[in-house]
């Protein structure tokens, strides 16, 4: 039942954006009753509550390629098929969680547990001597990303996978020059 009314939400949202969301929309969508859907979970917020948090219980890793540029690329990659498909429930996602207090903070909760999983491709050029110890993993996979979610849900540019590519090539070289002049990364402000 979760699966088909998330499944439902994800849909209404990539087609129509937050003001197509409705609990009977979602019923109908998924073939589950009404009723059940305003019980579990009561608005529609909640539901995409719901969605962000099946986000942090599934089983995605970022990539191992050996090489923390070539790790970025793909982590990037992915991002960029993301934000661009045609129609993105990722971005309808993001742009639906401004709507309520309670989604903005679950995609709070999903960044945050994105860039824990995401801090094993740093520890790992750590270990390999790319970049140094003290290299802020999060700083470094924002550097990378960050651009690729400005461009596109903030300035509703194309994004390509040329995009994707340059800008985690240009985090990982920042990153890299650091180590071999045996600098850091300045600390977040």
């Amino acid at each position: 039942m979760r699966s088909a009314v998330l499944s439902a939400v994800t849909a209404l949202l990539a087609e129509g954006g937050f003001d197509a969301l409705s609990m009977e929309a979602v019923a109908a969508r998924s073939g589950v009753h009404r009723t059940t859907v305003y019980r579990r979970w009561g608005s529609t917020a909640m539901l995409l509550v719901d969605l962000l948090d099946l986000g942090t219980e599934d089983d995605w890793r970022p990539p191992d390629t050996g090489c923390l540029e070539e790790d970025l690329v793909a982590i990037n990659r992915e991002v960029c098929d993301a934000l661009t498909a045609d129609p993105s429930p990722t971005v309808a996602v993001i742009a639906a969680s401004f709507r309520s207090a309670e989604a903005a903070e679950a995609l709070s909760r999903f960044w945050a547990d994105r860039y824990r999983r995401c801090a094993v491709v740093v520890d790992r050029a750590v270990a390999r001597g790319e970049v140094p110890a003290e290299t802020d993993a999060h700083r470094l996979l924002v550097a990378a990303t960050g651009p690729l979610y400005h461009l596109r849900v903030l300035l509703r540019r194309p994004l390509g996978q040329a995009d994707a590519d340059a800008f985690a090539r240009a985090a990982a070289a920042a990153a890299t020059t650091a180590c071999r002049l045996g600098a850091t990364l300045p600390p977040p402000p």
